[in-house]
């Protein structure tokens, strides 16, 4: 909380409308048109202080980690919600402080928990299933892969990790560290058609600067395919860019939320990376989470106003 409240107070970049009209417009002409607010979820006391969403990819239904009573909450397509389930507390299947959440292609909701340092899978009934506790430093954000692997990334450590377990039986097969000396990993998506898989790391600030974000691109078998920091998306974008959000759309392109410019923004596929697309330039407050439906809706989380924003063409 305290490192989501510093990114919070930093300076805030110029906002998106400004950046294009200093960019000569060449930027807003590439703009996609028909991007619309379709639904808009749960605002302060239905969700509080929100840390990720995610989608379930047969049923449509929407995974949402808070900070409430009841830290997980699954809201169906119309927008109603449909259970709560992990309670605040100390029992082990308990969820203490929820980073990020996902929902495997097999229907099982998979928390990282920053209060034990743990990952913790349910199935949609809120029963606990499986948790996993060993030899993580803190597990922060995480996706599912179609095979119902997970990815996920361990901010503390540097870390990338997979893990595979078979969650109707409750049992652990394999995790395994499958890239490392990274720095402060925290958001992760993985290319539901390619099997790349990307990473935002969060830079450690240099003398008054407030620190930045590095977009890194990884193939399916884990070769670097590109990277670009704040530093260098400023030069195809001119504002500061603080990304804290990533997906992938079903084209495969690279989706990420800008804090600074409150802006959901296309940097493209993989091998044109990085291009310059806003998705949405107004309306946000704090995106802080990402993630696309089956029928390709574009769903942010909004921590600003406490809301899951629901978009689509």
């Amino acid at each position: 909380p305290r490192l989501q409240l510093l990114e919070l107070l930093g300076p805030a970049g110029g906002g998106l409308a400004s950046a294009l009209g200093r960019s000569g417009g060449g930027a807003a002409a590439a703009a996609p048109a028909g991007l619309g607010l379709r639904l808009c979820l749960g605002g302060w006391g239905s969700l509080v202080n929100p840390t990720g969403v995610a989608a379930c990819p047969g049923s449509g239904r929407l995974a949402v980690a808070h900070d409430g009573k009841k830290r997980i909450h699954v809201f169906g397509p119309s927008g109603f919600c449909l259970r709560r389930f992990g309670e605040r507390g100390d029992a082990s299947n308990d969820i203490k402080y929820a980073l990020d959440v996902t929902v495997t292609s097999d229907g099982h909701v998979v928390v990282t928990d920053g209060g034990d340092c743990s990952v913790k899978a349910f199935d949609f009934e809120g029963r606990g299933v499986l948790a996993v506790r060993e030899g993580f430093c803190l597990p922060w954000g995480l996706d599912a892969t179609p095979k119902s692997e997970v990815i996920l990334t361990d901010s503390e450590a540097g870390a990338l990790y997979r893990l595979a377990a078979d969650f109707q039986r409750g049992e652990l097969k394999k995790c395994q560290m499958i890239r490392s000396r990274l720095v402060s990993p925290r958001a992760v998506a993985v290319c539901q058609t390619s099997g790349a898989v990307v990473v935002i790391e969060h830079l450690k600030a240099r003398g008054a600067s407030k620190g930045s974000t590095r977009v890194t691109i990884f193939s399916a078998e884990m070769d670097l395919i590109g990277q670009m920091d704040s530093f260098g998306l400023n030069l195809v974008f001119p504002s500061r860019i603080y990304a804290t959000a990533v997906a992938f759309d079903k084209e495969g392109r690279v989706i990420v939320t800008d804090v600074c410019s409150q802006a959901v923004i296309c940097l493209g596929k993989p091998e044109e990376f990085p291009t310059f697309n806003p998705l949405i330039s107004h309306g946000l407050s704090y995106p802080v989470g990402l993630t696309y439906t089956a029928n390709n809706s574009l769903v942010v989380l909004d921590s600003g106003d406490h809301s899951v924003k629901v978009y689509s063409s």
